[in-house]
């Protein structure tokens, strides 16, 4: 079920007015449970099987983490819902890898053994076992508040609706154990901010619908085999409206998938800050999808030793880092590199990070080096689009070599015009905090006014598909 559809609207609709009719805390809860089971099952009953065996192991791994009173029991209880969680991620999402669809043949093999070779992946299947993780990690280290009642069916439930929960369950974004647990109390209409909602909804909405969607229709071209007859000009406008539609895409998501969670009382962590204005890789992973980043850093780059056990380990740890969370994206090899792409910049970047290009404030060389870090990221995200390697070192070989000559004005002026904004939405950053309360009204009122009038086709998630 798309956020962008009017399905959605009037699922949404009826699960707020129930929501807040309930105002028992045990209701509502009970009420967005089933609504977020409904949600996550409209497109296939059978992928929900797949979530609720992931949230069965994690509710009894973790409550046999909580009841324990021996280190060594909870270790171990704990270490085996991070493995069980992580096995069921490898085999739906990664199987592929190793495994043609085609070349099997379901003779000899049970109906269901046939279903789980060749089931397709589950939606958001990456979201809820981080998750899982993040709840059994957190319970271990004592950090999750995880409830005021010791029972198990009081723990299961909450555990499923932290898990389930639809706003983010698809694409996020990630939100800690320790973070949501103190969430789940009874909600009352009178606490939302409306204000902020209808301000973190429209701008939302206009990124994904407007911007993004709009951005689809040139960056269609970049696919094998369009982008052949395309001159090393348009390769390269294409490239960087590929750039300012992902961004416009999947930061529109997270901006709707916050929004919804206000109007249900939820407090969703900020997954962007202004990513294409970072001056350093290291910056750039600080403000794009900073939920990610953070879960990444807090449970994989510092248990594996961070930044903290010399120079050459710090280069290992980053370049493992990079590589995993870049293969956590999806089944293809080509995200692995892209993860190494990023891991093999941030280690180049590391040893000059003290030199005086990188602690210069000078107006210049800061915008060299947003340009460039710019320029990396972009480059980068071919390997989104063309998850082919030969397909993506075709494209750039065009950039070189190409008999193609001109340039498509159209194409390049509509990517002038939909990049544009993600543009301004990135300056005016460094101005909100001067702009008057009328130019903010007048610029909302105009998303608003877009997004009812000049919607682009509709599209799915960019990161629905991780």
């Amino acid at each position: 079920m798309n956020y962008t559809s009017s399905t959605f609207l009037l699922f949404f609709i009826a699960v707020f007015t129930l929501y807040y009719v309930a105002r028992n805390k045990d209701t509502q809860v009970f009420i967005l449970i089933g609504a977020s089971l409904f949600f996550y099952a409209y497109e296939s009953l059978q992928l929900l099987l797949v979530f609720l065996s992931s949230w069965f192991v994690t509710s009894s791994t973790a409550f046999a983490v909580r009841s324990s009173t021996l280190s060594a029991r909870k270790k171990w209880y704990a270490s085996c819902g991070v493995v069980a969680n992580l096995v069921l991620l490898g085999f739906f999402k990664y199987k592929f890898l190793f495994l043609e669809p085609g070349h099997f043949n379901p003779a000899g093999h049970s109906a269901v053994g046939t279903w789980l070779i060749l089931a397709p992946l589950p939606i958001g299947i990456s979201f809820y076992t981080f998750h899982g993780i993040s709840l059994l990690v957190d319970t271990f280290r004592k950090t999750a508040t995880t409830g005021e009642s010791r029972s198990m069916p009081h723990f299961f439930a909450n555990t499923l609706l932290y898990l389930v929960f639809f706003p983010q369950l698809v694409a996020g974004p990630i939100i800690k154990a320790k973070e949501f647990y103190p969430q789940v109390k009874a909600k009352k209409i009178i606490e939302i901010d409306f204000d902020s909602v209808f301000k973190t909804l429209v701008t939302g909405y206009f990124l994904k619908t407007v911007i993004a969607d709009n951005l689809s229709e040139q960056t269609f071209w970049i696919a094998y085999p369009y982008f052949q007859w395309k001159s090393p000009i348009d390769l390269i406008v294409l490239l960087y409206g590929y750039s300012f539609q992902i961004f416009a895409d999947f930061a529109g998501y997270s901006l709707i998938a916050i929004g919804l969670a206000q109007l249900l009382g939820y407090k969703l962590p900020d997954n962007f800050n202004f990513p294409y204005l970072s001056s350093s890789l290291a910056e750039f992973w600080r403000k794009w999808h900073i939920s990610l980043s953070s879960f990444l850093r807090d449970y994989l780059y510092i248990p594996l030793g961070g930044n903290k056990k010399g120079e050459l380990r710090t280069y290992v740890n980053l370049l493992i880092v990079m590589f995993l969370g870049g293969l956590w994206h999806g089944a293809a090899w080509s995200f692995a590199v892209w993860g190494l792409w990023h891991g093999i910049g941030l280690a180049l970047e590391r040893p000059f990070s003290r030199s005086r290009f990188f602690l210069s404030n000078h107006i210049f060389i800061v915008a060299i080096r947003i340009l460039a870090v710019f320029t990396f990221v972009t480059l980068g995200w071919l390997l989104f689009k063309l998850q082919n390697f030969s397909e993506a070192w075709l494209y750039l070989s065009k950039l070189f070599h190409n008999e193609q000559s001109g340039v498509s004005k159209g194409a390049l002026l509509l990517i002038a015009i939909y990049g544009f904004p993600v543009i301004a939405y990135h300056l005016l950053s460094t101005l909100r905090d001067r702009l008057a309360t009328t130019p903010k009204q007048v610029l909302y009122g105009v998303m608003l006014f877009l997004i009812l009038t000049n919607p682009g086709p509709a599209k799915s998630f960019i990161y629905f598909q991780f």
